[in-house]
């Protein structure tokens, strides 16, 4: 019964957070959509505070299991590796709708970034992120310092992310017809692994890459 309970709160509490923000929503409101008692926040959760942390991380793991990868171990091959992540990151950006309380509660936390957030980035976010510098680890030479991995990585990122909150900017500067016929998630995957492994190619040779980076 008490993981009913939570699991309740939970659903109840997402979109309330996500339109209302955390400030403005109440317990109170909280309990009565979930239609529980109202002590049982503080039963569950121990406060409003925690219960805000954990439906963040709710909705994230929600999003994750839009498009779980066919494979969790790593494969032979790190460009087989990469391409799953970014595929499977896509997926995930442009799959979600703009309107679900999954997808506007994130986006307000990484707009506006409460004390919230550094817990659920690194709780739900962290392993992510590490997992695709491991990929990295083995397609980039050994002398290649952490910080340009990192950069690398964040590049990586930031083209997925790029089709996602920059959605109406695309839709703008392209035509419906481009769009539609070149720009489903399969084929930004596709040009985001192609462009990425060719910035990763450049990073054999020192000189080129550390004039491109500085």
């Amino acid at each position: 019964m008490g993981d009913s309970t939570r699991e309740r709160l939970l659903r109840a509490a997402g979109p309330i957070f996500a339109s209302k923000g955390f400030r403005d929503a109440t317990v109170r409101e909280i309990c009565d959509r979930a239609e529980v008692n109202l002590a049982s926040v503080n039963y569950h959760f121990g406060d409003k505070e925690r219960l805000y942390v954990e439906v963040l991380k709710y909705a994230h793991s929600q999003r994750m299991n839009l498009a779980a990868s066919r494979s969790r171990q790593p494969s032979s091959s790190p460009v087989e590796d990469l391409r799953r992540f970014v595929h499977d990151f896509v997926f995930r950006a442009l799959a979600m709708e703009d309107d679900s309380w999954e997808s506007q509660i994130l986006l307000r936390e990484f707009l506006k970034p409460s004390t919230a957030c550094r817990e659920l980035v690194q709780e739900n976010i962290r392993p992510h992120f590490e997992a695709l510098m491991r990929i990295l680890s083995r397609l980039l030479p050994e002398d290649v310092p952490p910080e340009k991995r990192h950069k690398i990585g964040f590049s990586i990122i930031g083209q997925c992310v790029y089709y996602r909150v920059g959605h109406m900017v695309v839709e703008v500067l392209i035509s419906p017809e481009e769009k539609a016929t070149h720009f489903s998630a399969e084929q930004v995957a596709d040009h985001i692994v192609q462009f990425s492994l060719a910035a990763i190619a450049g990073a054999a040779h020192v000189e080129t890459f550390e004039s491109i980076s500085g």
